[in-house]
């Protein structure tokens, strides 16, 4: 709905729109009961109106609700026949919203008037008995938490799908070699395979995060009414277990106004995101021309409008930009919630926005990561060349120095910075020095260093545990599936 300037209320409404103007008075008068006698003015609709982005909650609502009549009858609440009529109802409801035969009502709020509404208009007045011992208060973090819930398992899914990927690839990759770096510098060679599995190891870690949000939601706010619970003699325990919650929440003002599974959710799809941005970002690098570690297909890179040279890999750029929008969708709703007093506001309807957008541009960052590491090709030839430059061999050669000669790692440290100082001004490499120009450096060095020099060499010694050696990466992919998969 769009506001104009001047705010006109809905009483003095335009001829050409009066129907609907008498429309939202009676669907709002109806609902509000004798407190109003006016319809919002339009402005206040359009601050107020949610049903635009919480009719995602239909199904959850709808469930809930089921729960909760059949809870009203086994109580003797709410008479059998009336029972069976809401729930027939709100089967056809859930249908004609899934067929797209439904008119979501902007003058009716929310997803839970809208619904209301249109079981009225199907069985009458005893629609109005199902919101007998709850409020919308209790109705919506129930179903909020239900929503919020089944997309942790979804997100769960997609993330064991990304780790398949990547552990496929460390396997296909357990021995190929390519440049370890730090600062971005090279540093020491390692495998691709044990890189990628760094990956899987940090979306095991975001897994675990989100198992635990799942479990510390699952209680049910359901009836703790509007925030003091109800004097109705309702069974909170079948409708808890009915909608497959471990308990019941013990405190009605903590139930109505806790967001906390919200913001661990955002917090968890927040450092999942980063992890999925630091991916990306690798990807770009690796399938820069000046780096040409790897290449994806068209599947996953654009064109340039005016360079057609270009093969641009704007997948994996926007995963990277999108991290930064599911981190924003964290600090909105911290925001929103930090000064607020018990129980519930109006200020919590800006909760779901952020979760919906979060979640919606998360699982599009999984699905197309998880693509592009089914697709990526490594270019084996280039990550063994680049595995070798910038001297990462100079630690191995400080190692040997300590190992087989003895020497305390401080002067191994000191003889091997000359030693690369000597190849650094010659433009050669170390394995390419002269065992004479070394023994210049240290006398006691022997041909036996040359064992350590070569980048497969270097990546074979790493066998400490968590190490880079393909026998390594081998054992921690089979380790990896029988953790993740």
């Amino acid at each position: 709905m769009n506001a104009k300037s001047t705010p006109t209320s809905s009483t003095q409404a335009d001829p050409a729109t009066d129907a609907p103007a008498r429309e939202s008075q009676n669907d709002s008068n109806a609902m509000w009961g004798g407190r109003f006698s006016q319809a919002p003015d339009s402005l206040m609709e359009a601050i107020n109106v949610s049903i635009g982005f919480d009719k995602r909650l239909y199904a959850q609502d709808i469930v809930g609700s089921i729960a909760h009549c059949k809870m009203l009858v086994d109580q003797k609440i709410l008479d059998a026949d009336a029972g069976d009529q809401i729930i027939s109802g709100l089967g056809k409801i859930r249908e004609e919203i899934e067929q797209g035969k439904f008119e979501f009502k902007n003058s009716l709020e929310d997803i839970h008037l809208n619904i209301e509404g249109r079981l009225t208009e199907i069985i009458g007045a005893d629609a109005g008995r199902l919101h007998t011992a709850r409020s919308r208060n209790d109705q919506v973090a129930t179903d909020f938490k239900l929503w919020v819930r089944d997309t942790i398992d979804a997100v769960d899914d997609a993330l064991k799908a990304l780790q398949f990927a990547l552990i496929e690839q460390a396997e296909k990759n357990a021995a190929t070699v390519m440049p370890g770096f730090t600062h971005l510098q090279a540093a020491q060679p390692v495998t691709t395979g044990h890189h990628l599995l760094a990956y899987v190891e940090m979306l095991g870690r975001d897994r675990g995060r989100f198992r635990d949000a799942r479990a510390r939601l699952n209680e049910s706010p359901l009836g703790s009414a509007a925030l003091a619970g109800t004097s109705f003699p309702i069974n909170r325990e079948q409708t808890a277990k009915a909608l497959g919650f471990d308990r019941p929440t013990a405190n009605s003002l903590d139930a109505v106004s806790d967001r906390d599974f919200a913001l661990e959710f955002l917090s968890a799809a927040a450092i999942t995101a980063l992890h999925l941005s630091r991916l990306g970002e690798e990807i770009v690098i690796w399938c820069s021309a000046q780096f040409s570690f790897a290449k994806l297909s068209d599947a996953f890179t654009t064109g340039s409008s005016i360079m057609p040279q270009k093969r641009n890999p704007d997948a994996a750029e926007l995963v990277r930009g999108k991290s930064g929008r599911i981190i924003g969708s964290l600090i909105g709703l911290i925001t929103v919630m930090k000064g607020l007093p018990l129980a519930y506001s109006k200020d919590m309807q800006e909760d779901k926005e952020p979760v919906f957008d979060a979640a919606e541009s998360l699982g599009v960052c999984i699905a197309a990561m998880t693509g592009m590491i089914g697709d990526i090709e490594f270019n084996i030839d280039r990550l063994r060349v680049a595995a070798g430059e910038g001297f990462t061999t100079a630690t191995d050669l400080a190692d040997w120095l300590v190992r087989v000669l003895n020497l305390p790692f401080r002067n191994a440290h000191h003889i091997t910075g000359e030693l690369v100082g000597i190849a650094e001004k010659s433009g050669r490499s170390l394995d390419e020095l002269t065992l004479e120009e070394m023994q210049t450096v240290e006398g006691q060095i022997t041909e036996d260093v040359f064992s350590v020099l070569g980048v497969a060499e270097s990546v074979a010694s790493r066998t400490s545990y968590g190490g880079t050696a393909p026998d390594n990466v081998m054992a921690q992919v089979k380790s990896a599936r029988e953790r993740f998969l």
